[in-house]
């Protein structure tokens, strides 16, 4: 998020630094064009100046012999400011075009002045005087219409390019009226997605924290990036660990209940257990005895051989004892259980609801274990695996050594019915089972079995189809004492 604020005041500053260096552009060309057009107007002016010089020369010739003439010296100051303001053209910046037409104007005024000044010196020849008059006043006569053509041509032209300077100044005040109009409504906005963009995470963020407050533990955040996606990792995880300490004080809370259970069920049932048991075998002694009764004896003592076993399970779970640990090869032990279940129930390939073995045992290097335990593990997962596929199917036991954690790795695959999804947080929990006839304890002691290894195990869906189990186990060299 803040790379994108980042971003976005660099792009607001961008656009609005182009935008301002765009208003000086045209308020610089604007301007210039002002002083151009205010320069041609100034010159269109000085030559009306020289048109009326013009006028009032020629009207001083025309008065010469009337009673309204003017005096000597106005006819020559009106001749000599008309030579004047021809000449101040001549400073001002023009084409090439326009600079011949002004050096044909100076030299018609250059004209113009001499024949005026052969009529104000003749005196004596009568005749010449009024041809030189009716010259200079042809000559002036022409000047002034080509001055007024000179007049009507740029004052045409003058007027276009007031006409574009105008409208392009005032296409240029509408731009400057949209920046300044959409300037405020770009700050808005930039400021209403900044803002969007902080507050609706923050948002997210303290509605899922009061979930979690309110006992929600399986509630994530998702969709967040940035910043706030690292603090939605850091958020999961954190709900993550405190429902696995959750769960870690409801298994511990039930490990009490548990034991304290099976030390009332071993103070209250042991005895009559026993007593029930050594009853049956005296009973089963009988040389009178039916043989229907001697079957009903019989499963009585089996049923009694079942509790002491669920008993045995209850303290087992409630206290477990602790792992004797001896140098053993889990590849070996892994072979000695599966031969095991192999000879107590043959898997043979032409029985409908046979069991293949498949087997992945690479070299692994001696560990630190109570062999016991292990094995004991082991053959409830595969006798778990066998259960789940009553028609037959596929055990695979595979392990491998990770040199970068080293943890040895047994996983146990089945292509049996799998367990359902809503389950599988449950599995390893205490008095829950899928079997009909179940306990629920065989895999929450295994869980703790592996756990007293410094190990950890886990379940997932088999891609395949089925269920499979993993477990990790540190590497230990006699030296070394198990992490719990």
């Amino acid at each position: 998020m803040k790379k994108k604020i980042v971003v976005g005041l660099g792009v607001y500053s961008l656009l609005f630094l182009l935008c301002g260096v765009y208003i000086i552009y045209i308020i610089q060309s604007s301007t210039s064009e002002l002083d151009r057009l205010i320069t041609l107007h100034q010159v269109e002016i000085l030559r009306e100046h020289y048109l009326l010089q013009v006028k009032r020369v020629q009207t001083d010739l025309t008065l010469r012999e009337t009673r309204h003439r003017r005096t000597f010296d106005t006819v020559v100051l009106n001749v000599v400011n008309m030579g004047r303001i021809v000449d101040t053209c001549f400073d001002c910046h023009h084409t090439e075009q326009a600079t011949e037409r002004l050096k044909d104007l100076k030299k018609q005024t250059e004209m113009y002045k001499d024949a005026l000044s052969r009529v104000l010196t003749l005196r004596a020849n009568t005749a010449r005087l009024v041809r030189e008059e009716e010259e200079a006043f042809r000559i002036g006569e022409d000047l002034i219409g080509k001055v007024r053509d000179v007049i009507a041509s740029t004052s045409t032209k003058l007027a276009e390019n007031t006409q574009r300077a105008m409208i392009k100044i005032e296409k240029t005040k509408y731009i400057l009226y949209g920046l300044v109009a959409t300037g405020p409504l770009m700050s808005a906005f930039l400021g209403y997605i900044f803002l969007s963009g902080l507050t609706s995470p923050v948002n997210i963020l303290l509605e899922s924290t009061r979930k979690l407050k309110g006992g929600n533990l399986d509630h994530r955040v998702e969709g967040l990036k940035d910043e706030f996606g690292e603090l939605a990792s850091s958020f999961n995880e954190m709900a993550a660990s405190l429902k696995e300490q959750m769960l870690k004080m409801q298994r511990t809370e039930q490990m009490v209940i548990v034991g304290e259970l099976a030390a009332g069920l071993a103070h209250e049932i042991k005895n009559p257990l026993a007593g029930i048991k050594v009853a049956m075998q005296i009973l089963s002694e009988e040389t009178g005895m039916s043989e229907e009764d001697r079957e009903v004896i019989r499963k009585v003592a089996q049923e009694v051989v079942r509790l002491e076993s669920l008993m045995r399970n209850f303290l087992n779970f409630a206290k477990p004892a602790k792992p004797q640990l001896a140098e053993l090869n889990v590849n070996s032990l892994i072979n000695t259980v599966l031969a095991f279940y192999v000879k107590s129930r043959p898997s043979a390939p032409e029985r409908p609801n046979a069991i293949r073995m498949e087997k992945d045992l690479p070299p692994l290097p001696e560990t630190m274990a109570d062999a016991m335990q292990l094995q004991q593990i082991f053959l409830n997962l595969v006798l778990n695996a066998v259960d789940a596929m009553p028609s037959g199917g596929t055990l695979s036991v595979r392990t491998s050594h990770d040199m970068e954690t080293n943890l040895i790795r047994i996983e146990f695959a089945d292509t049996g019915k799998g367990i359902a999804r809503e389950n599988v947080d449950k599995i390893f929990q205490p008095f829950f089972t899928t079997k009909p006839k179940g306990t629920g304890l065989g895999l929450a002691i295994s869980k703790q079995l592996i756990e007293q290894h410094g190990g950890a195990i886990t379940v997932a869906e088999n891609p395949g189809g089925g269920t499979v189990f993993r477990i990790s186990l540190p590497l230990q060299t006699p030296a070394e004492e198990p992490t719990a």
